[in-house]
């Protein structure tokens, strides 16, 4: 009880400040058009609950897809970099491609490729978090420590055994590090590309409704979306590290309590 109230209260006191200075600012303003308040925005969000719930899981649904996809593409693309140095060096300059480019100017040649909808939106959730995942994966695999690269080679072990048994173990501090900048990013990414290209027929994203809602001058709903849009990218960030503590807790520093 004691290690749950360390580690949670801090984050709700900060959350707790933060409303109430939201709060003061907001009725001070007195321009709900500009800054309504936590409680208008925690009203409307009551009253058209079932609009963003729906939204939510449109969105949810992109965003994993484009998150998975990032996850095991990025992974794959890291170990194929790291086997070579001729190959790294051919080849890693290009991803750096999905860091720098572009989502707003690449949207629309997405909804021309794929159609508007869901692959467009999820392939804008992938293109840009893959990036972190490509190079956590580069950099936790170059990292291995070489005195147990050498025993590894001293025992005869093959070059998979190497790498299942020792170089993405290792990794993987560096891997999930990617996979937490990258769930957020897939996030960020989706409600982009709905703002965009995110047409679902009768079923709309959260970035859909956000631009509708802003349109018709509804600042509250808004605010309401954009919050629930934050929430979906804890939820994922914070499974993440779930599966971290998991899979490293019992001997990786950085995912130990002290």
């Amino acid at each position: 009880m004691q290690t749950f109230l360390a580690v949670f209260w801090p984050p709700v006191l900060v959350l707790i400040a933060a409303i109430i200075i939201l709060h003061i600012w907001a009725s001070a303003l007195d321009e709900p058009f500009l800054l309504p308040t936590p409680r208008a925005i925690v009203r409307i969000a009551i009253n058209r609950r079932d609009d963003l719930l729906s939204a939510l899981w449109t969105t949810t649904e992109a965003a994993l897809i484009g998150f998975f996809c990032s996850a095991a593409g990025g992974i794959a693309a890291g170990v194929a970099l790291s086997a070579s140095s001729l190959v790294r060096r051919a080849f890693y300059p290009y991803t750096v491609f999905f860091q720098t480019v572009p989502i707003i100017a690449v949207a629309p040649l997405l909804m021309i490729w794929c159609g508007p909808g869901l692959p467009a939106v999820a392939l804008c959730a992938f293109i840009v978090s893959v990036f972190p995942v490509i190079a956590g994966t580069l950099t936790g695999l170059l990292s291995t420590d070489p005195a147990l690269e050498d025993l590894f080679r001293l025992y005869g072990a093959s070059r998979w055994a190497k790498m299942w048994k020792l170089r993405l173990p290792s990794a993987l501090p560096s891997i999930f590090t990617g996979l937490r900048v990258a769930a957020g990013l897939a996030v960020i990414g989706t409600v982009v590309g709905e703002f965009l290209v995110g047409v679902y027929g009768p079923r709309e994203g959260l970035g859909v409704r956000i631009v509708s809602a802003k349109k018709q001058g509804r600042t509250d709903e808004v605010f309401a979306a954009v919050l629930v849009a934050s929430l979906l990218g804890l939820a994922m960030f914070a499974v993440i590290n779930l599966a971290a503590k998991l899979l490293l807790g019992r001997w990786h520093a950085s995912e130990q309590d002290h």
